[in-house]
């Protein structure tokens, strides 16, 4: 800090020195003390609010953060002089100004887990881990304030964010919420897993059918999403979205919802269920849907109590060559990775601008061979490592930055974000009881016996490749992999590495598809007739065909190919 402060002086550059920063715990607002991570926001924006303005990118508004345990109702807490920020490092580098300021804390349970850890974390109150607008977490109003030499800035926790709606089931969507006995057992506590059943056209009509089962892979979903029943609403006012720079996308969204509709209930479209799981949990809106140390077994709670569960409710198939599995993204990687892990459960995998799929290309990083994840490094110049780009390779934030706003928003992989998700699935449990760092979060230094654990657990690619006697004859045919060549968090770097192996090495040969979009950014999924802004809102219909097609050519004798086409 003291380093950073003289560059910065150096530099010329304003400070704010002895500013002082209290937050109060109204003794209204909670019942007893209180663990949790408390973020001071400051943002230079006039409209909204502070703690829905920080972003991966250079827009980003200023956040800070400090751990509190204990904090007693009607208190005060003084942000410390180190506390860590993001983008601006500490308090005492916020250039003076003017401020929009608001404080959140975000609430941390304690788990007593099976392998005898005690942990603080987070927990999923059904909005998907949101630290800024989860159920039960504090937050003040936003107040203006002046940032200078020798102010103080008092804000108080006067507001609870209100608890959020479940679902409500329609015609065609159903919602199912189970407790898991695996995950009770490894968490201490009651976990729950929930899905979302969209159901066949003619479900109630044809109660002698069975149905194939097709599961989408994704972050929580709060609803079913991309499935609308109405046509467009036309007192919706255009918006213009930024990624896709377009005029009234959110319009396009609808009519792509609808379009999906009159598909689905259509004559001649394939009659089965599609899933979308709920599996958030004290680390993230989503478990990977894998066993892990840290998040605990959701890859077999999903498949040993949610999947069968569906398929009793909703008629079933219930066999593996009448389930697959699709997504883009971290669904992508799960889409993938469920294959993989439980290769006789499903006849197929799409798998969309996967998350890193080999670590050798950890997005820029390769987790074997370089020292740091931040930096590249000669004998006289290193290069920060990008994070995040556009089709034309313009950068928005780099590694060390993406992983400083994580640190600011939680230590311990507790920030709810994707760098710590990673290493929350991936890493063996810390001497601590929290996931072994990947690499040093501040300095971004490798740790090599890590990085070995997750390539043996969790590198799809590698355990492919070192299985594949054994492996290589259930998948063969399985695996389709998508990519845009400019995806914008280089996950295309992974999928070229998995390409040599599917398409070179594999032997016996993998029959698998890889295919990659022309400048296409996130979320291409192998449609090379749309752009990315389309074809991203058509996952629900775009692998259909292949999924017949491979139910026509790979099932069992007396297979029920029928009663589910009507």
């Amino acid at each position: 800090v003291e380093q950073a402060l003289e560059g910065a002086q150096k530099e010329g550059a304003l400070l704010a020195p002895a500013q002082t920063i209290t937050v109060t715990l109204p003794a209204a607002r909670a019942a007893k003390a209180l663990d949790g991570r408390l973020l001071v926001l400051f943002s230079t924006e006039e409209k909204g609010e502070p703690r829905f303005q920080v972003t991966d990118g250079p827009n980003t508004q200023v956040v800070f953060g400090q751990d509190v345990e204990g904090w007693k109702p009607g208190t005060a807490v003084t942000l410390e002089a180190a506390a860590v920020g993001y983008p601006v490092e500490t308090p005492r580098e916020l250039k003076p100004g003017e401020y929009r300021a608001q404080a959140v804390l975000d609430i941390y349970e304690t788990f007593q887990r099976s392998d005898g850890k005690v942990v603080k974390l987070p927990m999923d109150r059904g909005e998907g881990r949101q630290w800024n607008r989860a159920p039960g977490n504090l937050y003040s109003t936003p107040v203006k304030v002046r940032v200078e030499k020798g102010a103080r800035i008092a804000l108080a926790l006067d507001e609870t964010m209100p608890p959020i709606e479940a679902p409500k089931d329609t015609k065609y969507i159903k919602h199912i919420r189970i407790q898991s006995e695996l995950l009770t057992k490894f968490w201490g506590r009651p976990m729950y897993l929930g899905a979302h059943v969209l159901l066949p056209e003619g479900f109630d009509t044809h109660p002698e059918a069975r149905y194939p089962l097709a599961i989408f892979h994704g972050h929580f979903p709060a609803d079913f999403d991309g499935f609308r029943t109405e046509p467009p609403d036309p007192n919706l006012t255009p918006d213009y979205s930024e990624r896709f720079h377009m005029e009234g996308y959110n319009r396009v969204v609808q009519q792509e919802a609808y379009d999906f509709y009159k598909k689905w209930t259509g004559p001649g479209f394939p009659r089965f269920l599609i899933v979308e799981i709920q599996h958030a949990n004290p680390f993230y809106d989503d478990s990977y849907a894998v066993n892990s140390a840290n998040v605990g077994p959701y890859g077999d709670a999903i498949m040993k109590e949610l999947v069968p569960e569906i398929e009793r409710r909703f008629r079933g198939i219930g066999q593996g060559w009448a389930r697959f599995t699709y997504g883009g993204s971290t669904g992508g990687w799960e889409a993938l990775a469920v294959q993989i892990f439980y290769p006789e459960e499903f006849n197929g995998a799409f798998g969309a601008c996967p998350d890193p799929i080999d670590f050798r290309a950890y997005t820029q990083v390769n987790l074997y061979e370089d020292r740091n994840a931040y930096w590249m490094e000669g004998p006289h110049m290193k290069v920060a490592r990008p994070a995040k780009r556009d089709y034309l390779g313009k950068i928005y934030i780099t590694m060390d930055q993406a992983n400083r706003m994580e640190l600011a928003l939680g230590t311990k992989s507790r920030s709810g974000q994707q760098f710590d998700i990673w290493e929350a699935v991936y890493s063996p449990v810390g001497p601590d009881g929290y996931p072994a760092r990947i690499f040093d979060k501040v300095t971004g230094e490798i740790d090599r016996k890590v990085a070995e654990y997750w390539k043996e657990n969790y590198d799809l690619r590698y355990i492919l490749e070192r299985d594949w006697a054994t492996l290589g004859p259930k998948v063969r045919g399985k695996l389709h992999v998508y990519c845009g060549d400019m995806d914008t968090y280089y996950l295309n770097n992974a999928v070229y590495l998995m390409e040599d192996f599917l398409k070179k090495a594999a032997n016996p040969p993998a029959e698998a598809t890889v295919a990659y979009g022309d400048r296409a950014e996130h979320c291409w999924n192998g449609d090379p007739t749309q752009p990315n802004a389309i074809s991203r809102l058509r996952y629900n219909t775009m692998y259909v065909q292949r999924m017949l097609e491979r139910m026509e050519q790979n099932h069992p004798a007396g297979a029920d190919l029928k009663s589910w086409r009507y």
